[in-house]
């Protein structure tokens, strides 16, 4: 009996541990892909289809970025799914498959693709005559943050025929394993999920009609599911001490340590005409920390009421202009910005402690190319006497995001310390610098000893 009921508790323990490892590792994978400075950013696909067809259906697509500092760079986006039984693409507008796949059953009307997992692309500006555009087609891919002013280039739209499918919300079968790609990874998307049909207003605005059925797709970035290592890195100066914190070494990885370029003189035949490039290959400048941007901080000087901070960013990626960029930083005073020059700025806004803010390109001038040295700005703080101060490093920041990616931080013991205040002493250097007093101390000990005992040798001879 008393066996039985170990046998039952142990069995119990199994299906409690497993249970544990399954929560644990959902957890851990939705924590994954959650922003705690953007906690509501995610990229939404709204897919609406908008008429019937006598095979299927025709829908237009909505893919719009929520996030409020990470934008879709060049050479865009992709986004695929797999087909719930054997769908076809009809035609596109806006956008197109990669791959047409194999459509040999059809001996007239090709399909556009017969893919059963197609990939789809935007549209490169200028390819589609603009009378023949969906309204935000065509951009290449590209969207921009949702925290920066234009709001129509945070959106794009394409338009889908699909063949071989449900002809009513009855028997539609909504598609499956929803992925993007942002170029790269990143992305984890949510199955499809139907939703109340969205209403679209006329262009006077009088008029409301509604799509014939609808569902959405939420996909959220990963830091790391999008990369191991960091792609910025943040160095730290003072004017109060000449030593400059430089970023760490190999702060982005070693993976291009021996593929990086030591001249300008090389690029030139590294980048060979017609070159195409996928957003991933990076061809860095040979430094220290091996990455493609570095973000300098200057505390560059303390007035009796305000503070003063520079701000560089330097491209290393000779592979890629960064056009749209923008820089968060997270300190406990940005709430009390005065100026700032160059750079436009604003506070996340549902940041609690209002501690975070973000820094844009204000103009093309800013634009971070791969052939500048750097973008500069410098901005003011008002000083708050009961929290200013210039110890422990608190006027530096404390986190810094180029264009959504986490830059890696020097150690907080390598920071530019006050001249009062002595630089902290690894324990190998102090116990070396101790042997050498003791090392001096003995030597001076010894010679003295040694010239004690002259003078008495030497104090007999002369009473003599």
């Amino acid at each position: 009996m008393h066996a039985h009921h170990r046998a039952k508790a142990s069995h119990l323990s199994m299906h409690f541990q497993r249970f544990i490892l399954l929560f644990s590792f959902t957890m851990m994978s939705s924590l994954a892909a959650y922003d705690l400075l953007d906690p509501n950013g995610s990229i939404n696909i709204i897919w609406d289809i908008m008429s019937w067809k006598p095979d299927g259906y025709l829908a237009t697509v909505r893919i719009s970025n929520l996030q409020m500092y990470r934008q879709i760079r060049s050479p865009g986006w992709t986004i695929g799914w797999t087909w719930a039984n054997k769908e076809v693409i009809w035609s596109m507008v806006g956008a197109q498959a990669i791959d047409r796949g194999d459509c040999s059953n059809f001996k007239t009307n090709i399909p556009h693709s017969c893919e059963t997992s197609p990939a789809i692309v935007d549209l490169l500006p200028g390819s589609v005559p603009q009378n023949q555009q969906l309204p935000n087609c065509c951009k290449g891919g590209v969207l921009g943050s949702w925290g920066q002013r234009d709001k129509a280039a945070t959106v794009s739209w394409f338009q889908v025929s699909v063949g071989h499918s449900g002809t009513s919300r009855k028997t539609v079968k909504v598609p499956k394993g929803f992925y993007l790609l942002g170029p790269g990874a990143g992305y984890a998307c949510s199955s499809a999920v139907v939703v109340p049909p969205s209403v679209f207003l006329s262009a006077d605005g009088r008029r409301k009609t509604r799509a014939m059925m609808t569902w959405t797709v939420t996909c959220t970035y990963s830091p790391t599911l999008a990369s191991k290592n960091p792609n910025c890195c943040v160095s730290l100066s003072s004017f109060y001490n000449p030593m400059i914190t430089p970023c760490s070494t190999c702060a982005c990885g070693r993976k291009d340590k021996h593929n990086c370029t030591k001249r300008d003189s090389e690029i030139s035949t590294l980048l060979k005409p017609n070159l195409v490039m996928d957003g991933e290959t990076q061809l860095l400048q040979c430094t220290q920390h091996m990455c493609p941007i570095q973000v300098h901080w200057h505390f560059k000087v303390n007035y009796k009421k305000h503070w003063r901070v520079k701000i560089s960013i330097t491209n290393f990626n000779y592979w890629l202009n960064y056009s749209h960029w923008n820089l968060v930083v997270q300190h406990p005073n940005l709430n009390n910005v005065t100026l700032v020059y160059n750079f436009t700025y604003k506070l996340l806004p549902y940041h609690s402690t209002s501690d975070t803010g973000v820094f844009y390109g204000v103009k093309e001038g800013n634009e971070l190319l791969m052939e500048a040295e750097n973008v500069q700005s410098e901005m003011i703080f008002g000083k708050d006497e009961k929290e200013f101060t210039l110890d422990q490093g608190w006027v530096f920041p404390r986190k810094v995001y180029f264009n959504g990616d986490e830059c890696l931080m020097p150690p907080p013991n390598s920071y530019p310390f006050l001249p009062k205040s002595p630089n902290p002493i690894h324990p190998l250097l102090f116990a070396a610098a101790l042997l050498l007093v003791l090392l001096a101390f003995c030597s001076f000990w010894c010679n003295s000893k040694i010239e004690s005992q002259k003078t008495q040798r030497k104090g007999p001879q002369l009473l003599r």
